[in-house]
């Protein structure tokens, strides 16, 4: 693609953004009421504030979603305690939810605001950031030119880039380099990663390491999960995490064939999309199974066969109520998703084949014994059935699973080595505010 061409493309993106964002009210509206929007505090994602701006350097979090808002908390930690101000803005619901609870005193949130001119310029003239971080695959066009035509410093962090992503953007090399050019700094999971956003244009790069694994787990309920504890009342239980299309119908029948040598067992399917709930558990039920929706407060006894885990925002409490964990995108979708999170609550992992998203994790944890790979269902209920019935080669898992954790941590203070370049000149234009103003 020439320079020419991306010049169009982009002005063409822009034109395109100017357009529709009279016509947004309606398609926000639509999100809101299937609860992918937060129907009082829509006008932040057209960047009106949440909150006045307190005085001094600001620096810009954003993170899409829970996992990535829990992994960045500890920066946003580090840079409060430098005195300098922060905002973290999230793109889903349920994540608004977790941070606003988790967020350090002194920090703000917000919606992050659309990818549109009009919306961009309302969130920056507001909250001034003196530079902005952005997490794992985040590039939104407008946003990055924005902040670049501001000479605003933009970071990304934790930076991964799948085999789809990256071929996407290698057949439109020219764009891709146009935007990526406009990183001021990469700080990449892999050395594969670091490879591949080389590749497409950004620099500087550096390798950090997964931020995730030196987080704690993920949040839960603790009456919630003695409450359920108590309902399950000793049954095997495992749970299919993140499953997609496909799976949890394979997880139906592999429920039945278990049944038949593990009569008490229980069945926890968590669907990566919870509004695909309503049609999983009328077709679960087709099966002659008896389920039990989380999300209608529907009763878990000693005849549930499936709990449906159709709730936001409570992985943690399914991971630790299941003595193993099937990480689903992985056996009828291609990608797989992050099996970081179950290692971390210590239940033994299995998963399909097609993990290539998370293909240093899985690596990891494969070779020190800390997964279960399987190629078909019939592997998976094979793998299923040994681990349930055999507590001791669970412990093994889980074992081994801490002990690869341990070995891959160290990526926050890698990231934090990077970041302090950035940060500490802002404490020196705080401490000169501070003193303009008569107040040092």
């Amino acid at each position: 693609m020439n320079t020419l061409f991306t010049r169009i493309a982009l002005k063409t993106y822009r034109g395109i953004g100017l357009v529709a964002y009279p016509f947004m009210g309606p398609f926000l509206r639509i999100r809101a009421s299937r609860g992918k929007e937060d129907r009082k505090r829509r006008y932040e994602r057209y960047g009106y504030p949440s909150a006045d701006k307190p005085a001094g350097p600001m620096i810009w979090f954003h993170a899409a979603s829970v996992g990535e808002s829990m992994a960045i908390i500890p920066l946003i930690e580090h840079v409060n305690a430098l005195g300098i101000n922060t905002i973290i803005t999230t793109g889903t619901v349920t994540s608004a939810q977790i941070v606003r609870k988790r967020l350090p005193a002194g920090s703000f949130h917000q919606y992050v605001p659309l990818d549109l001119k009009p919306a961009l310029e309302r969130f920056l003239d507001h909250w001034k950031p003196d530079a902005a971080i952005f997490t794992e695959s985040e590039i939104w066009p407008m946003t990055l030119l924005e902040l670049a035509n501001r000479k605003i410093p933009r970071i990304l962090v934790n930076a991964r880039m799948s085999d789809r992503s990256y071929k996407r953007w290698k057949n439109a090399s020219g764009l891709a380099e146009s935007l990526f050019d406009n990183f001021s700094h990469v700080i990449a999971q892999s050395k594969l990663d670091a490879d591949r956003f080389s590749d497409l244009g950004a620099r500087p790069v550096d390798i950090s390491g997964n931020l995730k694994v030196d987080t704690g787990g993920l949040p839960y309920d603790e009456m919630e999960l003695a409450r359920i504890s108590r309902r399950i009342n000793g049954r095997p239980c495992w749970v299919a995490a993140s499953t997609h299309e496909g799976e949890e119908e394979a997880i139906g029948k592999i429920h039945l064939m278990l049944k038949q040598k593990i009569p008490n067992l229980l069945t926890m399917i968590v669907p990566r999309h919870p509004d695909r709930s309503p049609g999983l558990v009328a077709l679960l039920r087709e099966n002659g199974l008896r389920v039990a929706q989380r999300s209608q407060n529907e009763t878990l006894d000693a005849d549930t066969d499936i709990y449906m885990g159709d709730t936001m925002g409570e992985m943690g409490l399914y991971l630790h109520l299941a003595q193993v964990a099937f990480v689903g995108k992985s056996l009828k979708a291609q990608g797989g998703q992050n099996p970081l999170e179950p290692a971390m609550t210590g239940t033994p992992i299995i998963s399909g084949q097609a993990v290539q998203n998370f293909r240093d994790a899985y690596t990891s944890l494969l070779e020190a014994g800390a997964v279960r790979l399987v190629s078909d269902e019939q592997m998976l209920a094979a793998n299923l059935e040994f681990l349930l019935k055999n507590p001791a080669e669970r412990e093994k898992m889980a074992a081994n699973a801490h002990k690869t954790l341990e070995e891959m941590r160290g990526s926050l203070k890698k990231t934090l080595h990077i970041l302090d370049s950035y940060f500490f000149p802002l404490t020196i234009k705080r401490d000169l505010e501070s003193l303009n103003n008569g107040t040092g």
